[in-house]
């Protein structure tokens, strides 16, 4: 459905205000705030405030000491209403003591959460890009909406939550309650609701679907030993040998789990992600037991009940191949998929503000494997879109991968801006009975 004129007089207006200036300037300080998983609370407070400056009312939404949500709003009346979501925490305590090796050698500029503007223009800093960089582009769309003055007749809703990465509390942490989407899922059963999302995370395209995660932990079971006889016992099983040989086993299968279950938009992959067993401190003695942990991502369409049942199949061939192997397996963690009809209003206004944005017919990008809160926002009730940023052309060769999501090119920021002002537009300047609700 094509914008009035009036409309497109209150985009033009609005995306005219989106000022790259700053978004780098907000981008910087809400990346100099320390904010891992289960330790949100000085981020999310100061967002409320930062909200409330911009003009929303907005609150903070405690889930515990420690950690909890920022919400805000601008009222309508009684149109349809638009929930622009994107967590706060990011994957890394920046701790070298936890981090380090796993990491790399050292902690990079990236994954610390000390922000600096490099010579290009970049934000960086730990989550600059992913998800504070997702922030920065949600809070600017909002912010340039209000200052235009658009008439909204639907509720805009502009929160963040803590515990949305695929995480667990480590060890030893008293808090068990945090991560795989706890605080969206608590913002959503505690009085947020709209009639629509969009979520932003990493993607240059409207996206409907996206995998959720199944997560198993194998213990491969062997004999505890001595350096000195291990080759005396016959058979001696060494439990690190054998959970190898199992690894390199499973490793072959991953690429055929993918092809089996790819369709629509996800092509769902593995990962044998950790490997725990013996006592670094006295290496003469091997272990009995070594631990292997694995994340399946599933497709929307294959639920994890399904996943286990493919796992067990997959272990079940492995033991027949390798007879020599003792081992037991439990899954850990569930996450379904989820999926929006293409077809949905919000899905459908996405691509147009995608659209409006690059002046060509949008492309879905297909292939994907990452899990967004996308999948709560969802199975909670909301039909959903996700949107983010194209690809970081500046990050330096030396930090390709994954390292601290910590590069932020306020350029790609600013284009998810102007296609979430769009939508704004779209959705919450009509009717309830013209976006297809009653």
């Amino acid at each position: 459905m094509p914008l009035s004129a009036e409309q497109r007089q209150w985009l033009q207006q609005a995306v005219s205000l989106v000022d790259e200036g700053r978004m780098r300037a907000f981008n910087r300080a809400i990346t100099d705030i320390h904010s891992p998983t289960g330790a949100e609370r000085e981020a999310s407070e100061w967002l409320v405030a930062h909200m409330r400056d911009i003009g929303l009312d907005a609150f903070y939404q405690p889930l515990d000491e420690r950690s909890g949500n920022a919400v805000g709003r601008l009222r309508g009346s009684g149109g349809p209403s638009l929930l622009l979501y994107a967590p706060i925490d990011t994957h890394l305590r920046a701790d070298p003591d936890e981090d380090v090796p796993w990491v790399g050698p050292e902690l990079r500029p990236d994954m610390l959460p000390k922000a600096y503007i490099a010579d290009n223009g970049d934000v960086i800093g730990l989550g600059a890009a992913n998800p504070k960089g997702m922030v920065t582009a949600l809070t600017e769309a909002v912010r340039c909406v209000r200052l235009a003055g658009v008439p909204l007749r639907g509720e805009l809703i502009l929160a963040f939550a803590g515990g949305g990465m695929p995480v667990m509390p480590a060890p030893g942490e008293p808090r068990r309650n945090h991560g795989l989407s706890s605080g969206v899922i608590y913002m959503l059963t505690h009085g947020v609701a709209a009639d629509f999302a969009i979520i932003c995370k990493p993607g240059w395209a409207a996206a409907w679907e996206e995998v959720g995660l199944c997560w198993f932990k194998v213990t491969v079971r062997g004999q505890m030993g001595y350096a000195g006889m291990t080759r005396t016992f016959p058979n001696f099983r060494n439990a690190v040998v054998h959970a190898a040989m199992f690894v390199l086993a499973l490793e072959e299968w991953l690429p055929k789990y993918q092809a089996r279950n790819t369709s629509g938009l996800c092509a769902p992959q593995g990962a044998i992600a950790a490997i725990r067993g013996g006592w670094p401190h006295k290496p003469a003695f091997s272990s009995a037991a070594a631990e292997v942990y694995i994340d399946l991502r599933c497709n929307p369409r294959t639920p994890p009940a399904e996943v286990k049942a493919q796992f067990a199949a997959a272990i079940d061939d492995i033991l027949h191949r390798h007879p020599e192997l003792r081992l037991d397996w439990e899954m850990t963690a569930a996450y379904p998929g989820s999926y929006t009809d293409p077809d949905n209003w919000i899905v459908q206004s996405a691509m147009r503000g995608w659209e409006f944005v690059e002046g060509t017919t949008h492309q879905a990008l297909t292939g994907t494997s990452g899990q967004t809160d996308a999948s709560a926002l969802r199975h909670l009730g909301i039909p959903t879109v996700r949107i983010g940023y194209p690809p970081v052309p500046t990050v330096p060769p030396a930090w390709q991968g994954f390292g601290g999501l910590g590069v932020s090119h306020i350029p790609n920021l600013a284009k998810v801006s102007r296609a979430i002002i769009y939508a704004i537009i779209d959705t919450c300047t009509r009717s309830r009975g013209e976006v297809g609700l009653v």
